[in-house]
């Protein structure tokens, strides 16, 4: 598991956690079994709070990406390609429904949103 954390960034910083690590699940860089650190370890390693880790942990077992045995830890939940290829269009297409609406409130079409992409990607 490789995290980077910035406190310069407007995203929470268990919203950094979870979007790294769930891309990394969804990416399979994180196999199905990969246990995650616990929660006080990883708050160790990364200097951040337990309960930032432990929100960001949440929010990747609500989503369905890990499982936690208690007692034991966090695990890579298991998925099938199409289930990860479904997941990962799933979680594109929510960020990209959010995006959409602040494009809009610039007043920007489609073809303008598509342009300023092409700048950057």
């Amino acid at each position: 598991m490789n995290v980077l954390i910035s406190n310069a960034s407007e995203k929470p910083i268990y919203q950094q956690l979870f979007d790294q690590i769930s891309a990394q699940i969804l990416k399979g860089e994180l196999p199905s079994g990969y246990v995650l650190p616990p929660i006080r370890q990883a708050a160790q390693e990364l200097r951040v709070s337990v309960i930032t880790v432990k929100k960001a942990w949440e929010e990747l077992e609500r989503c369905g990406l890990i499982n936690t045995v208690t007692g034991k830890g966090c695990f890579v939940a298991e998925f099938s390609p199409e289930e990860m290829l479904q997941m990962r269009n799933d979680m594109i297409l929510k960020q990209m429904e959010s995006d959409t609406s602040y494009y809009k409130s610039f007043g920007l079409t489609l073809d303008e949103v598509i342009e300023l992409l092409k700048k950057i990607y």
